[in-house]
């Protein structure tokens, strides 16, 4: 078991971050690359599995649906991304606020990012949330927050950081 300060991409030192995402860190190596505040949460091969599965859910759908929004993905178009990777309940929501905000619900803009980072946030044994920032051209970056379920499953929530 890997003890962890806190389980934030975010607050890891980037190697760390990417190391654990990747899931070659050691309990050696991994601790020295982390803050020394916050409180101490364990992580089990187990969790970190569902983490680095909603990690790859998150980018995975960012990436197929910017491609679909964009017209560069020949098989899917928007709607088809959000509802293969998406809640029925979750897009129904984005449907709304996509009405009241007269602009792209997943983006949360009226245009599309030029790149993005995808980095893990807070996790229970619940959910697990997922940070993505959006870089925009001659834009100051903004953050979305996603929460899939940590067992695995449909993306749960889209909201901004």
């Amino acid at each position: 078991m890997l003890k962890l300060n806190r389980i934030t991409a975010l607050t890891l030192a980037p190697a760390a971050a990417l190391a654990l995402y990747a899931g070659t860190a050691t309990a050696a190596s991994a601790p020295a690359a982390l803050p020394a505040q916050g409180s101490t949460l364990s992580v089990t091969a187990p969790a970190a599995a569902a983490q680095n599965g909603a990690v790859r859910t998150v980018t995975a759908f960012f990436d197929q649906y910017k491609s679909a929004v964009e017209g560069t993905n020949p098989h899917m178009n928007p709607r088809e991304v959000r509802n293969e990777f998406l809640t029925a309940r979750l897009n129904a929501r984005l449907d709304t606020w996509a009405d009241e905000h007269s602009a792209d619900p997943v983006f949360r803009a009226q245009n599309v990012p030029q790149d993005r980072s995808v980095a893990l946030g807070a996790s229970n044994p619940r959910t697990t949330t997922v940070i993505v920032t959006q870089y925009w051209r001659g834009g100051d970056p903004t953050k979305v927050r996603y929460t899939v379920p940590t067992p695995g499953g449909r993306i749960i929530d889209i909201q901004g950081a």
